[in-house]
Protein backbone atom coordinates (compact mmCIF):
# COMPACT_ATOMS: atom_id res chain seq x y z
CA UNK A 1 0.00 0.00 0.00
CA UNK A 2 1.36 3.68 -0.95
CA UNK A 3 0.24 5.13 2.08
CA UNK A 4 0.78 8.62 0.75
CA UNK A 5 -0.96 8.48 -2.61
CA UNK A 6 -3.59 6.83 -0.15
CA UNK A 7 -3.58 9.76 2.42
CA UNK A 8 -3.64 12.55 -1.05
CA UNK A 9 -6.50 11.08 -2.62
CA UNK A 10 -8.71 10.36 0.66
CA UNK A 11 -7.88 13.65 2.14
CA UNK A 12 -6.10 16.15 -0.53
CA UNK A 13 -5.75 19.93 0.71
CA UNK A 14 -6.17 19.21 4.52
CA UNK A 15 -3.14 20.02 6.47
CA UNK A 16 -0.94 16.90 6.95
CA UNK A 17 2.09 18.78 8.06
CA UNK A 18 2.39 22.38 10.36
CA UNK A 19 5.76 23.79 10.34
CA UNK A 20 6.73 26.99 11.95
CA UNK A 21 6.96 28.81 8.61
CA UNK A 22 4.56 26.58 6.30
CA UNK A 23 1.87 24.25 5.71
CA UNK A 24 1.88 21.13 3.69
CA UNK A 25 -1.26 19.18 2.83
CA UNK A 26 -1.57 15.43 1.94
CA UNK A 27 -1.31 16.00 -1.88
CA UNK A 28 2.02 18.55 -1.35
CA UNK A 29 3.29 15.34 1.07
CA UNK A 30 2.87 13.03 -1.59
CA UNK A 31 4.34 15.37 -4.40
CA UNK A 32 7.46 16.31 -2.08
CA UNK A 33 7.80 12.38 -1.28
CA UNK A 34 7.71 11.16 -4.79
CA UNK A 35 10.46 13.95 -5.76
CA UNK A 36 13.15 12.36 -2.47
CA UNK A 37 11.83 9.00 -3.63
CA UNK A 38 13.26 9.35 -7.12
CA UNK A 39 16.80 11.28 -5.41
CA UNK A 40 16.84 8.33 -3.45
CA UNK A 41 16.58 5.71 -6.62
CA UNK A 42 18.96 8.13 -8.38
CA UNK A 43 21.43 7.80 -6.25
CA UNK A 44 21.29 3.83 -6.92
CA UNK A 45 19.10 3.14 -3.76
CA UNK A 46 16.20 0.53 -4.07
CA UNK A 47 12.91 -0.74 -2.51
CA UNK A 48 13.80 -2.78 0.89
CA UNK A 49 17.34 -0.91 1.66
CA UNK A 50 18.22 0.54 4.64
CA UNK A 51 18.32 4.50 5.47
CA UNK A 52 19.80 5.09 8.70
CA UNK A 53 19.08 8.77 10.19
CA UNK A 54 20.91 10.62 11.89
CA UNK A 55 18.95 13.99 13.17
CA UNK A 56 17.48 15.50 15.78
CA UNK A 57 13.43 16.39 15.08
CA UNK A 58 13.13 18.63 12.06
CA UNK A 59 10.85 19.39 9.87
CA UNK A 60 13.68 18.52 7.22
CA UNK A 61 13.49 15.05 8.44
CA UNK A 62 9.84 14.20 8.70
CA UNK A 63 9.65 15.55 4.79
CA UNK A 64 12.55 12.92 4.46
CA UNK A 65 11.38 9.62 6.22
CA UNK A 66 8.01 10.51 4.15
CA UNK A 67 10.01 9.89 1.25
CA UNK A 68 12.03 6.74 2.07
CA UNK A 69 7.90 5.80 3.12
CA UNK A 70 7.13 6.26 -0.48
CA UNK A 71 10.43 4.33 -2.02
CA UNK A 72 9.66 1.68 -0.44
CA UNK A 73 12.63 1.58 1.88
CA UNK A 74 13.37 1.17 5.22
CA UNK A 75 14.17 3.82 7.60
CA UNK A 76 16.22 3.73 10.53
CA UNK A 77 15.93 7.00 12.46
CA UNK A 78 18.78 6.73 14.99
CA UNK A 79 19.35 8.23 18.48
CA UNK A 80 21.57 10.93 17.85
CA UNK A 81 22.40 12.06 20.83
CA UNK A 82 24.32 8.68 21.35
CA UNK A 83 27.92 9.14 21.86
CA UNK A 84 29.86 9.18 18.44
CA UNK A 85 31.32 5.59 19.42
CA UNK A 86 27.67 3.78 20.31
CA UNK A 87 26.59 5.19 16.95
CA UNK A 88 28.82 3.65 14.94
CA UNK A 89 28.52 0.35 16.59
CA UNK A 90 25.15 0.48 15.78
CA UNK A 91 25.50 1.56 11.96
CA UNK A 92 27.64 -1.08 11.69
CA UNK A 93 25.08 -3.69 12.71
CA UNK A 94 22.31 -2.24 10.53
CA UNK A 95 24.49 -2.08 7.61
CA UNK A 96 22.93 0.88 5.72
CA UNK A 97 23.06 1.47 2.20
CA UNK A 98 22.56 5.08 3.09
CA UNK A 99 23.14 7.06 6.23
CA UNK A 100 21.15 10.85 5.95
CA UNK A 101 22.58 13.47 8.64
CA UNK A 102 21.47 16.91 9.47
CA UNK A 103 23.47 19.92 9.07
CA UNK A 104 24.66 19.77 12.46
CA UNK A 105 25.59 16.18 12.79
CA UNK A 106 27.62 14.93 9.73
CA UNK A 107 28.59 11.64 11.36
CA UNK A 108 29.97 9.34 8.57
CA UNK A 109 31.53 5.96 8.32
CA UNK A 110 34.87 4.87 5.58
CA UNK A 111 32.93 3.36 2.81
CA UNK A 112 29.40 4.45 3.58
CA UNK A 113 27.24 6.89 1.58
CA UNK A 114 26.49 9.72 3.87
CA UNK A 115 24.12 12.61 2.42
CA UNK A 116 22.85 15.73 4.26
CA UNK A 117 19.27 15.98 4.25
CA UNK A 118 19.45 19.51 3.18
CA UNK A 119 20.84 18.07 0.07
CA UNK A 120 18.39 15.72 -1.01
CA UNK A 121 15.72 17.71 -0.25
CA UNK A 122 16.86 20.80 -2.25
CA UNK A 123 17.74 18.36 -5.06
CA UNK A 124 14.12 16.91 -4.72
CA UNK A 125 12.26 19.85 -5.57
CA UNK A 126 13.47 19.23 -9.36
CA UNK A 127 11.97 15.80 -9.51
CA UNK A 128 8.38 15.60 -9.02
CA UNK A 129 7.67 14.94 -12.95
CA UNK A 130 7.18 11.31 -13.07
CA UNK A 131 7.75 7.99 -10.83
CA UNK A 132 11.38 6.73 -11.32
CA UNK A 133 11.04 3.36 -9.18
CA UNK A 134 9.08 0.37 -7.97
CA UNK A 135 8.10 -1.06 -4.33
CA UNK A 136 6.49 -3.87 -3.19
CA UNK A 137 2.85 -2.71 -1.78
CA UNK A 138 2.50 -5.40 0.59
CA UNK A 139 1.60 -4.67 4.08
CA UNK A 140 4.30 -7.09 4.71
CA UNK A 141 6.99 -5.19 3.61
CA UNK A 142 9.29 -3.91 6.09
CA UNK A 143 9.23 -0.19 6.40
CA UNK A 144 11.27 0.90 9.52
CA UNK A 145 13.89 -0.06 12.10
CA UNK A 146 13.35 1.51 15.27
CA UNK A 147 15.71 0.56 18.39
CA UNK A 148 14.65 -0.03 21.93
CA UNK A 149 15.81 2.33 24.94
CA UNK A 150 18.60 -0.68 26.50
CA UNK A 151 17.35 0.01 29.29
CA UNK A 152 18.08 -3.83 29.94
CA UNK A 153 20.86 -4.59 28.59
CA UNK A 154 22.00 -3.05 24.55
CA UNK A 155 19.63 -1.85 22.30
CA UNK A 156 17.59 -3.99 19.88
CA UNK A 157 17.03 -3.12 16.57
CA UNK A 158 13.22 -3.75 15.86
CA UNK A 159 11.84 -4.30 12.35
CA UNK A 160 8.20 -3.12 11.51
CA UNK A 161 6.53 -4.20 8.79
CA UNK A 162 3.70 -1.80 6.89
CA UNK A 163 0.79 -3.62 8.84
CA UNK A 164 2.23 -3.12 11.75
CA UNK A 165 1.95 0.73 11.74
CA UNK A 166 -0.94 0.31 10.59
CA UNK A 167 -3.46 -1.64 12.93
CA UNK A 168 -1.46 0.43 15.75
CA UNK A 169 -2.63 3.74 14.06
CA UNK A 170 -6.03 1.91 13.78
CA UNK A 171 -6.60 0.81 17.00
CA UNK A 172 -5.01 3.79 18.79
CA UNK A 173 -7.56 5.76 16.90
CA UNK A 174 -10.05 3.74 17.76
CA UNK A 175 -9.55 4.76 21.54
CA UNK A 176 -8.26 8.26 21.24
CA UNK A 177 -9.87 10.27 18.28
CA UNK A 178 -7.63 11.66 15.58
CA UNK A 179 -8.34 13.30 12.18
CA UNK A 180 -9.30 15.47 10.18
CA UNK A 181 -9.15 19.36 12.17
CA UNK A 182 -6.59 17.48 14.79
CA UNK A 183 -3.38 18.51 15.23
CA UNK A 184 -1.05 16.14 17.23
CA UNK A 185 2.49 17.91 18.58
CA UNK A 186 5.35 15.97 17.57
CA UNK A 187 6.89 15.68 21.48
CA UNK A 188 8.90 12.31 21.16
CA UNK A 189 12.23 12.15 19.70
CA UNK A 190 11.76 10.06 16.05
CA UNK A 191 14.03 7.41 16.83
CA UNK A 192 11.21 6.14 19.23
CA UNK A 193 8.33 4.53 18.47
CA UNK A 194 5.93 7.17 20.10
CA UNK A 195 7.20 9.69 17.45
CA UNK A 196 7.66 7.67 14.88
CA UNK A 197 4.26 5.84 14.61
CA UNK A 198 2.03 9.26 14.76
CA UNK A 199 3.95 9.47 10.91
CA UNK A 200 1.12 6.41 10.42
CA UNK A 201 -1.06 7.95 12.72
CA UNK A 202 -1.57 11.21 10.25
CA UNK A 203 -1.67 9.48 7.03
CA UNK A 204 -3.92 7.22 8.25
CA UNK A 205 -6.28 9.22 9.87
CA UNK A 206 -6.12 12.73 7.74
CA UNK A 207 -4.80 14.25 11.30
CA UNK A 208 -2.10 16.82 11.08
CA UNK A 209 1.46 16.69 12.40
CA UNK A 210 3.13 19.80 14.12
CA UNK A 211 6.44 19.43 14.00
CA UNK A 212 8.75 22.15 15.43
CA UNK A 213 12.38 24.09 15.04
CA UNK A 214 15.18 21.93 16.41
CA UNK A 215 15.67 23.24 20.21
CA UNK A 216 11.73 24.36 20.82
CA UNK A 217 10.25 22.88 23.83
CA UNK A 218 6.62 21.64 24.54
CA UNK A 219 5.50 25.45 25.61
CA UNK A 220 6.67 26.94 22.51
CA UNK A 221 5.31 24.32 20.27
CA UNK A 222 1.65 25.16 22.44
CA UNK A 223 2.57 28.80 22.06
CA UNK A 224 2.95 28.60 18.04
CA UNK A 225 0.60 25.71 16.99
CA UNK A 226 -3.16 25.10 17.35
CA UNK A 227 -2.68 21.52 19.15
CA UNK A 228 -5.33 18.95 19.83
CA UNK A 229 -2.98 15.97 21.42
CA UNK A 230 0.44 15.38 22.48
CA UNK A 231 2.34 12.19 23.52
CA UNK A 232 4.79 13.32 26.67
CA UNK A 233 7.06 11.09 29.44
CA UNK A 234 6.92 11.97 33.02
CA UNK A 235 9.85 14.60 32.74
CA UNK A 236 8.36 16.63 30.18
CA UNK A 237 4.83 16.69 31.48
CA UNK A 238 6.53 17.54 34.62
CA UNK A 239 8.41 20.80 33.39
CA UNK A 240 4.93 21.44 30.77
CA UNK A 241 2.84 21.23 34.05
CA UNK A 242 5.19 24.17 35.67
CA UNK A 243 4.46 26.59 33.52
CA UNK A 244 1.30 28.13 34.42
CA UNK A 245 0.76 29.90 30.80
CA UNK A 246 0.84 26.40 29.44
CA UNK A 247 -1.87 24.97 32.09
CA UNK A 248 -4.62 26.55 30.23
CA UNK A 249 -3.66 24.94 26.79
CA UNK A 250 -3.54 21.54 28.37
CA UNK A 251 -6.97 21.60 29.28
CA UNK A 252 -8.29 22.54 26.06
CA UNK A 253 -6.22 19.37 24.15
CA UNK A 254 -8.42 16.57 23.55
CA UNK A 255 -5.64 14.29 25.05
CA UNK A 256 -2.39 14.04 26.44
CA UNK A 257 -1.00 10.70 25.99
CA UNK A 258 1.57 9.76 28.91
CA UNK A 259 3.83 6.92 28.67
CA UNK A 260 7.41 5.93 28.66
CA UNK A 261 8.21 5.27 32.39
CA UNK A 262 5.68 5.35 35.81
CA UNK A 263 4.72 8.56 37.09
CA UNK A 264 4.75 10.30 40.43
CA UNK A 265 1.28 10.18 42.68
CA UNK A 266 1.81 14.46 42.70
CA UNK A 267 2.25 14.61 39.34
CA UNK A 268 -0.71 12.70 37.79
CA UNK A 269 -2.90 14.53 40.79
CA UNK A 270 -1.77 17.92 39.47
CA UNK A 271 -2.94 16.87 36.29
CA UNK A 272 -6.35 15.65 37.41
CA UNK A 273 -6.40 19.04 39.44
CA UNK A 274 -5.82 21.02 36.57
CA UNK A 275 -8.28 19.28 34.55
CA UNK A 276 -5.67 18.14 32.19
CA UNK A 277 -7.01 15.19 29.57
CA UNK A 278 -4.64 12.52 30.74
CA UNK A 279 -4.29 9.12 29.30
CA UNK A 280 -2.21 6.20 30.88
CA UNK A 281 -0.43 4.20 28.31
CA UNK A 282 1.50 0.87 28.27
CA UNK A 283 3.51 -0.25 25.14
CA UNK A 284 6.57 -1.09 23.62
CA UNK A 285 8.50 -0.90 20.37
CA UNK A 286 7.83 -4.16 19.59
CA UNK A 287 3.64 -3.69 19.93
CA UNK A 288 4.83 -0.42 16.98
CA UNK A 289 3.57 1.74 20.43
CA UNK A 290 0.57 1.59 22.89
CA UNK A 291 -0.41 -2.22 24.10
CA UNK A 292 -3.11 -0.65 26.59
CA UNK A 293 -4.34 2.60 27.50
CA UNK A 294 -7.16 4.59 29.70
CA UNK A 295 -10.11 4.46 27.58
CA UNK A 296 -11.03 7.72 28.89
CA UNK A 297 -9.24 10.42 30.44
CA UNK A 298 -8.51 9.60 34.32
CA UNK A 299 -10.19 11.34 37.12
CA UNK A 300 -8.27 9.30 40.21
CA UNK A 301 -4.90 7.95 40.54
CA UNK A 302 -4.99 5.14 38.50
CA UNK A 303 -1.94 1.87 39.21
CA UNK A 304 -3.17 0.46 36.06
CA UNK A 305 -2.08 1.29 32.28
CA UNK A 306 -5.45 0.96 30.88
CA UNK A 307 -7.32 -1.28 28.86
CA UNK A 308 -5.68 -3.51 25.72
CA UNK A 309 -6.23 -1.92 22.52
CA UNK A 310 -7.87 -3.28 19.27
CA UNK A 311 -5.84 -5.44 17.32
CA UNK A 312 -3.73 -6.60 20.28
CA UNK A 313 -4.01 -9.63 22.23
CA UNK A 314 -2.25 -10.37 25.67
CA UNK A 315 -1.60 -13.19 27.97
CA UNK A 316 -0.56 -13.67 31.34
CA UNK A 317 2.30 -16.66 31.59
CA UNK A 318 1.88 -18.90 34.34
CA UNK A 319 4.58 -17.19 36.00
CA UNK A 320 3.09 -14.29 35.80
CA UNK A 321 5.01 -12.90 32.19
CA UNK A 322 2.86 -10.87 30.07
CA UNK A 323 3.07 -12.07 26.55
CA UNK A 324 1.44 -10.50 23.81
CA UNK A 325 0.71 -11.09 19.74
CA UNK A 326 -1.32 -9.34 16.96
CA UNK A 327 -1.06 -7.71 13.51
CA UNK A 328 1.01 -4.72 15.68
CA UNK A 329 3.31 -7.17 16.56
CA UNK A 330 6.75 -6.58 14.90
CA UNK A 331 8.88 -8.72 12.20
CA UNK A 332 12.18 -9.77 14.49
CA UNK A 333 15.13 -7.97 15.81
CA UNK A 334 18.01 -7.52 12.86
CA UNK A 335 21.26 -8.63 13.92
CA UNK A 336 23.67 -8.21 11.22
CA UNK A 337 21.44 -9.05 8.22
CA UNK A 338 19.16 -11.46 8.95
CA UNK A 339 15.90 -10.36 10.99
CA UNK A 340 15.42 -12.93 14.11
CA UNK A 341 12.19 -13.86 14.79
CA UNK A 342 11.23 -13.66 18.07
CA UNK A 343 7.64 -15.51 18.97
CA UNK A 344 7.13 -18.95 20.79
CA UNK A 345 5.64 -21.50 18.96
CA UNK A 346 1.82 -19.98 19.31
CA UNK A 347 3.08 -16.85 17.71
CA UNK A 348 3.77 -14.91 21.48
CA UNK A 349 6.19 -12.38 22.05
CA UNK A 350 7.03 -12.63 25.25
CA UNK A 351 7.63 -9.16 27.23
CA UNK A 352 9.78 -9.76 30.07
CA UNK A 353 6.61 -7.52 31.83
CA UNK A 354 5.43 -8.61 34.98
CA UNK A 355 1.85 -8.04 35.63
CA UNK A 356 -2.06 -9.07 35.75
CA UNK A 357 -5.13 -8.61 32.91
CA UNK A 358 -8.85 -8.13 34.25
CA UNK A 359 -11.71 -9.92 32.51
CA UNK A 360 -12.66 -6.11 30.74
CA UNK A 361 -8.93 -5.90 29.73
CA UNK A 362 -7.65 -3.65 31.92
CA UNK A 363 -4.04 -4.15 32.28
CA UNK A 364 -1.77 -4.13 35.33
CA UNK A 365 2.58 -3.88 35.10
CA UNK A 366 4.09 -4.93 38.18
CA UNK A 367 7.68 -5.08 36.68
CA UNK A 368 10.30 -6.12 34.74
CA UNK A 369 11.37 -10.09 34.82
CA UNK A 370 14.76 -9.37 34.09
CA UNK A 371 15.19 -6.23 37.30
CA UNK A 372 13.35 -9.45 39.74
CA UNK A 373 15.26 -10.63 42.86
CA UNK A 374 14.56 -12.45 45.45
CA UNK A 375 15.11 -11.47 49.52
CA UNK A 376 14.36 -13.90 51.93
CA UNK A 377 12.89 -15.90 49.88
CA UNK A 378 10.25 -13.26 48.56
CA UNK A 379 10.19 -12.01 44.73
CA UNK A 380 11.09 -8.50 44.66
CA UNK A 381 10.05 -6.44 41.71
CA UNK A 382 11.89 -2.81 41.77
CA UNK A 383 9.32 -1.01 39.87
CA UNK A 384 6.57 -2.34 42.45
CA UNK A 385 8.81 -0.62 44.91
CA UNK A 386 9.79 2.15 43.03
CA UNK A 387 5.77 3.25 42.21
CA UNK A 388 4.87 2.87 46.00
CA UNK A 389 7.90 5.74 46.81
CA UNK A 390 6.53 8.08 43.71
CA UNK A 391 3.20 7.55 45.95
CA UNK A 392 4.52 9.47 48.92
CA UNK A 393 4.35 13.42 48.75
CA UNK A 394 7.66 14.54 47.95
CA UNK A 395 9.43 11.56 46.03
CA UNK A 396 9.68 12.79 42.73
CA UNK A 397 11.43 9.97 41.07
CA UNK A 398 13.39 6.66 42.97
CA UNK A 399 15.03 3.59 42.16
CA UNK A 400 15.25 0.55 43.64
CA UNK A 401 18.36 -2.36 43.49
CA UNK A 402 19.37 -5.00 45.68
CA UNK A 403 22.27 -4.96 48.17
CA UNK A 404 23.68 -8.00 49.76
CA UNK A 405 23.15 -8.79 53.04
CA UNK A 406 23.86 -11.14 55.54
CA UNK A 407 20.43 -12.53 56.71
CA UNK A 408 18.69 -12.48 53.65
CA UNK A 409 21.26 -12.41 50.56
CA UNK A 410 19.91 -9.40 49.42
CA UNK A 411 17.88 -6.40 50.66
CA UNK A 412 16.19 -3.41 48.58
CA UNK A 413 17.78 -0.06 48.65
CA UNK A 414 16.38 3.14 46.89
CA UNK A 415 18.21 6.01 45.58
CA UNK A 416 15.64 8.89 45.47
CA UNK A 417 15.03 12.39 44.48
CA UNK A 418 12.78 14.91 47.01
CA UNK A 419 11.78 18.34 45.98
CA UNK A 420 13.60 19.42 49.24
CA UNK A 421 16.61 18.12 50.55
CA UNK A 422 15.43 15.81 53.58
CA UNK A 423 11.52 15.96 52.95
CA UNK A 424 9.75 13.38 53.76
CA UNK A 425 12.76 12.14 56.25
CA UNK A 426 13.60 8.47 55.59
CA UNK A 427 11.67 7.38 59.12
CA UNK A 428 8.04 9.02 57.48
CA UNK A 429 9.51 7.07 54.41
CA UNK A 430 9.53 4.23 56.00
CA UNK A 431 6.20 4.27 57.75
CA UNK A 432 4.23 4.95 54.70
CA UNK A 433 6.43 1.72 53.00
CA UNK A 434 5.02 -0.39 55.52
CA UNK A 435 1.84 0.21 55.06
CA UNK A 436 2.05 0.22 51.08
CA UNK A 437 3.96 -3.12 50.45
CA UNK A 438 5.06 -4.85 53.66
CA UNK A 439 8.36 -4.55 55.33
CA UNK A 440 9.86 -7.12 53.07
CA UNK A 441 9.50 -5.13 50.03
CA UNK A 442 10.47 -1.80 51.98
CA UNK A 443 13.91 -0.84 51.31
CA UNK A 444 16.02 -0.88 54.19
CA UNK A 445 18.19 2.41 52.94
CA UNK A 446 17.44 5.43 51.36
CA UNK A 447 19.92 7.15 49.70
CA UNK A 448 19.30 10.99 48.14
CA UNK A 449 20.80 12.21 44.49
CA UNK A 450 20.30 15.13 42.97
CA UNK A 451 20.26 14.18 39.49
CA UNK A 452 20.63 10.80 37.79
CA UNK A 453 23.22 8.59 35.95
CA UNK A 454 21.60 8.06 32.75
CA UNK A 455 21.77 5.72 29.95
CA UNK A 456 24.03 6.87 27.10
CA UNK A 457 21.78 9.30 24.78
CA UNK A 458 19.08 9.03 27.08
CA UNK A 459 16.99 10.62 29.64
CA UNK A 460 16.71 6.85 31.17
CA UNK A 461 18.04 6.05 34.61
CA UNK A 462 21.07 3.82 34.31
CA UNK A 463 19.88 0.50 36.83
CA UNK A 464 22.96 -1.35 36.19
CA UNK A 465 24.67 1.21 37.30
CA UNK A 466 23.06 1.90 40.31
CA UNK A 467 23.02 -2.09 41.29
CA UNK A 468 26.67 -2.01 40.77
CA UNK A 469 27.36 0.74 43.05
CA UNK A 470 24.44 -0.73 45.62
CA UNK A 471 26.68 -3.91 45.84
CA UNK A 472 29.84 -2.40 46.41
CA UNK A 473 28.78 -0.12 49.05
Amino acid sequence: MDLLERAAQVFGNSPALKFPDTTISFKELDIQSLGIANILYEKGLRSGDIIAFVSPNTPEMVLLLAGVLKAGMIAAPLNNRFPEHILEATIENLSPQLLLTSDNQLLGLPGLLTLRISSVLESAVRNTSAKKFEFSESMERPVSIIHTSASSGAAKAVVHSCGNHWFSALGSNENIPFGNGDCWLLSLPLYHIGGYALLFRSLFSGGTLAVGEFGDGIADSMERFALTHISVVPTQLYRVLAEKKCRKKLRRLKAVLLGGSPATKSLIEDAIRQHIPLYLSYGSTEMSTQIATSPQPITSIEQNSGRILPYREILVAVDGELLVKGPCLFIGYYHQGKIQVQTDGDGWFHTADIGSVEENGTVTVVGRKDNMFISGGENIYPEETEKALMMIEGIRDALVVPAYDEEYGVRPVAYILTGEKNIPDDEAITRAMHALVGKLKAPVRYIRVSEWITLPGSQKIDRAWYRTKAQKS
